[in-house]
C-alpha cells in the first residue's frame, strides 16, 4: 500500500469536500490513487453529503423529537432540521432523530458542536490542564501538544458531534449525520437539545440551546 501523506489527504479534501478521516480511508482503500479515491467517496455519497452540510442551505423543516426513559426520570428534547417537509416525514430522517435523542439520553453531551463551548469554559479547562502536575518541567511545545490532546478528549466527552455513536462506536455522531445526508439527499442539522433529569439542574443534566 502506498504511504498516505497529509498532503494527499488535503488534496483529496479539496477535490471532494469530504472529511479528513474519510479521505484517508479512501486513499488507503485505493492504494493512494487520488482519482480512484475521489470516485470511491462519490460512490459512497460522502463527498456529496459534505458539500450539502453547512453551505447556507435553508433548513426550516424537521422534527422536535422527544425521548423519555422508561421510569420517567429523564427526558430529552432535540430539534433536528432538514430542507423539506417531505424528508422530515420519511422513516430514515425520523429514525435518525430518534437515534440522536436516545444517544443524548445515555451519553449526556452539553453542546452540539465544539464551536458552541463558551470561551470562558474552554479557557478554564485549558488552564487546568496546563497546571497538571505531570506537565511540570516539560518544554512548552511538548506541554502544548499534550494539552491539545487532552482538550480533544474533553471535547469528545461534552460535544455531541464528536461522541462515538451509542449504537455503533465505529462512527461518531458527525459521521452518522454525514451518512444520513448522503442517503436522503438534502441537508440535515442537529440544532439544539435539552436534557431533563429528575433532581438535576440544567448544567448537571446537560443542555445546549
Amino acid at each position: 500500500m502506498a504511504g498516505i501523506t497529509a498532503a494527499m489527504v488535503k488534496e483529496l479534501r479539496e477535490m471532494t469536500g469530504a472529511g479528513p478521516l474519510d479521505c484517508k480511508k479512501a486513499l488507503e482503500e485505493n492504494d493512494g490513487d487520488l482519482q480512484k479515491a475521489a470516485e470511491y467517496l462519490r460512490e459512497k455519497g460522502i463527498a456529496k453529503a459534505q458539500k450539502k452540510l453547512g453551505k447556507g442551505r435553508t433548513m426550516n423543516e424537521g422534527v422536535v423529537e422527544v425521548y423519555q426513559h422508561f421510569n420517567k426520570r429523564l427526558a430529552v428534547i432535540v430539534e433536528v432540521n432538514c430542507e423539506t417537509d417531505f424528508v422530515a416525514n420519511t422513516d430514515q430522517f425520523q429514525s435518525f432523530a430518534k437515534d440522536v435523542a436516545l444517544h443524548i439520553s445515555s451519553m449526556r453531551p452539553h453542546y452540539v458542536k465544539r464551536e458552541d463551548v463558551p470561551a470562558d469554559k474552554l479557557e478554564y479547562e485549558r488552564n487546568l490542564q496546563l497546571r497538571a502536575e505531570d506537565l511540570e518541567g516539560k518544554p512548552e511545545n511538548i506541554k502544548e501538544k499534550i494539552v491539545e490532546g487532552r482538550l480533544d478528549k474533553w471535547f469528545k466527552d461534552i460535544v455531541l458531534m464528536e461522541q462515538e455513536f451509542l449504537k455503533d462506536d465505529s462512527k461518531t455522531i458527525a459521521q452518522l449525520l454525514e451518512e444520513t445526508v448522503a442517503a436522503i439527499g438534502e441537508s440535515v442539522q442537529i440544532s439544539r437539545f435539552s436534557v431533563f433529569a429528575l433532581g438535576e439542574d440544567d448544567e448537571d443534566a446537560g443542555e445546549e440551546e
